[in-house]
């Protein structure tokens, strides 16, 4: 009655006096029938801070509100509050209710979906940057302010995740960041989720974006797939040809070289790799040497080429040799002829050379070859084509394969004796330095058997005998001295030693 007549100061004495009333129901009973300041007395009689709460709301005592809902400390009764000073646009007080709803993961959801349908995104990360200090923070807390930085403040998102990347669900922050096509923030995430394949393939995708060199070449080394190199080197070469070898130079340890090779053919861009392949060269591979001599040849760099056949030997020398020997260079055709003479192909290499006028390399293909033939038919050659300086030298540099007659014949045929004195002075002095050598031998053998007692194993049995001396049983009947009548020696053999004896009368 004192609440129907509005009589709010009598019906405060009454209830603050001894009573039987069952004020919890009259209570609710004022309450749901709005008689809201009657309601607020009753509920403050009985302590019943929760309801006290909705009813301050209903009232417009947000301030009350909040002391309210804090002495009765209940979820819903802060979640009460708190949409009721939302729609009033207390914001403030707002804050200070939904910091006890955040702090419960399962109550985050519905509490952010309420800000965002009615557009209070500013309100809400306001909300949520505050409660990242509170002591009972849990992951949600973090992973949703990611959320709402990808949706309304993407410039702010890089900034969060670096910072809390540890503290937010990364696989729903990427799911996030993908669909709103952060994809640098995407690549973040995935390199410190250790997903570094997946942060690679983001790279390649959305270029733009996401790839940075170092940071590219840091997760490379990383990646559980080999395939993802190869296709990075594609990739490279279509968008950032110029760090390709600083690229395949971090990731060397991991490829296939001759595959590398595969790669950039298939590409047609095989000189891009050039100097990567020039690093690697020295494992000898051969799908390695035979791409850098491809390149060598076609940018008519022949000391590089000579140097990498000189060093490097695992390649078909044949079928390069084939294809240099009617190359338009010259110096080209030379290394032809030394990869013929390098596989002891003497006379491809002679006739090359000969065919090159370079009749140097020629001479000293045919000494290496110490073949005598090839080296009578150079020396025709020079005869026959008057290249008489020519003829002279390769005298000295075959000296060993020429025969001194044939040298004679052809200097004689063709008039050219003073080219081939010297050749023929140099024969005949170690002919003459070979006979004095054997006549000194054989002087001090003579000298040797003169000797009593020694030994000379030219002279058969009777070298054993010593001299004055006959051997029983050597004599034979009818035959005088001890060897049957030879006497010094044996028949038509003359003198000890088996020299003939000089006629007589001189």
């Amino acid at each position: 009655s004192y609440a129907k007549t509005n009589r709010l100061a009598e019906l405060e004495e009454f209830i603050s006096s001894p009573n039987v009333a069952q004020i919890q129901y009259i209570a609710d009973r004022c309450f749901n029938e709005e008689m809201y300041e009657a309601a607020k007395i009753l509920f403050t009689s009985i302590s019943n801070y929760a309801r006290l709460a909705v009813t301050l709301v209903r009232l417009q005592s947000f301030y009350a509100a909040v002391d309210a809902a804090q002495k009765a400390n209940s979820i819903q009764t802060w979640k009460e509050v708190n949409c009721a000073c939302i729609d009033a646009a207390e914001f403030r007080l707002a804050q200070m209710c939904a910091l006890h709803i955040i702090v419960h993961a399962d109550e985050l959801e519905a509490l952010i979906h309420f800000y965002e349908s009615r557009g209070y995104f500013e309100e809400l990360i306001t909300l949520m940057k505050a409660g990242l200090g509170h002591e009972r923070a849990h992951m949600g807390m973090f992973t949703e302010l990611g959320i709402l930085y990808a949706k309304y403040k993407p410039e702010r998102l890089m900034e969060h995740i670096k910072l809390f990347h540890r503290r937010v669900n990364a696989h729903k922050m990427i799911r996030v960041c993908e669909q709103y096509h952060h994809w640098a923030e995407t690549r973040f995430l995935y390199r410190h989720n250790d997903e570094f394949d997946n942060a690679i393939k983001v790279m390649m995708k959305h270029t733009a974006e996401a790839w940075d060199h170092e940071i590219f070449k840091d997760i490379l080394t990383k990646v559980n797939s080999a395939e993802l190199c190869y296709q990075s080197i594609h990739f490279y070469l279509e968008y950032a040809p110029g760090h390709l070898t600083d690229l395949m130079a971090t990731m060397s340890s991991r490829v296939d070289n001759e595959r590398v090779v595969h790669e950039l053919r298939k590409a047609k861009q095989l000189p891009l790799g050039k100097a990567y392949l020039e690093t690697t060269q020295e494992s000898n591979l051969k799908g390695v040497n035979e791409a850098l001599n491809e390149m060598y040849i076609d940018e008519e760099d022949f000391e590089s080429l000579r140097m990498s056949i000189d060093n490097f030997d695992n390649f078909d020398q044949l079928a390069l040799a084939e294809k240099l020997k009617k190359h338009e260079l010259l110096e080209f055709r030379r290394i032809a002829a030394a990869l013929y003479k390098k596989n002891r192909k003497w006379k491809q290499s002679v006739e090359l050379s000969k065919k090159d006028k370079m009749y140097k390399d020629a001479m000293e293909t045919v000494a290496e070859s110490e073949d005598k033939d090839l080296a009578e038919e150079l020396l025709r050659f020079f005869v026959d084509n008057s290249h008489h300086e020519c003829f002279a030298a390769c005298l000295y540099s075959c000296y060993e394969l020429i025969r001194a007659d044939i040298a004679l014949e052809l200097a004689w045929r063709h008039q050219i004796f003073d080219f081939v004195m010297p050749f023929l002075i140099q024969s005949f002095k170690e002919q003459i330095e070979v006979v004095e050598e054997l006549k000194q031998k054989m002087e001090k053998k003579t000298e040797a058997t003169a000797q009593p007692g020694m030994v000379d194993p030219g002279m058969g049995m009777n070298s054993l005998v010593p001299v004055g001396m006959n051997m029983p049983g050597m004599g034979m009947p009818g035959m005088g001295g001890p060897m049957g009548g030879m006497q010094g020696g044996m028949p038509g053999m003359g003198g000890p030693m088996g020299y003939a004896p000089q006629p007589t009368g001189w």
